[in-house]
């Protein structure tokens, strides 16, 4: 299956995404991680345009396909802003399950240690989800995490509950 984890930047997702795969492995699972920020640091060129990331992402959600194929588990951890992305995606994969990480823009800008919602909102950064590009939340994913009520730990838990373990 592909367990794809789609959310806001700063929303937890990969935080979450990378406790399920080491879960996952300590179970004997043969699974893959594929994060938004770890494939744009092997493919620098990848923009933030709707049109760049609607390419990155159905190049990502070819590899997953084709990694589930294989018998392998795939989690992904990636923005995802667009939900057209995001079904194209779900129609390569036999087992496609869209876990959204619910955190409110104004959490997500609380928790921002990096700093890019404010470099975002001064203007330094250009096609922002959440600020100057939008973020279309999946209209009927298989799980929501509200990553304000939940801990790391129980959202794992409902993971694997559901889909898992």
């Amino acid at each position: 299956m592909v367990l794809w984890f789609t959310g806001l930047s700063g929303s937890g997702k990969s935080t979450i995404a990378t406790a399920v795969v080491e879960r996952l492995r300590g179970q004997g699972v043969s699974v893959e991680y594929l994060d938004g920020d770890a494939l744009r640091e092997v493919f620098p060129s990848t923009g933030f345009t709707r049109q760049e990331r609607d390419e990155h992402l159905r190049r990502t959600g070819y590899l997953a396909s084709r990694l589930e194929a294989h018998g392998i588990t795939v989690v992904a951890s990636f923005v995802a802003p667009y939900r057209e992305s995001r079904d194209f995606v779900r129609k390569l994969c036999r087992d496609f399950v869209e876990i959204y990480v619910a955190t409110p823009l104004d959490e997500c800008e609380r928790r921002d240690v990096k700093g890019l919602y404010a470099r975002a909102r001064r203007g330094e950064i250009k096609n922002f989800t959440g600020i100057d590009d939008p973020y279309e939340p999946p209209e009927h994913p298989e799980l929501t995490l509200d990553t304000r009520a939940l801990s790391v730990d129980q959202c794992v838990a409902k993971v694997l509950e559901r889909f898992g373990g």
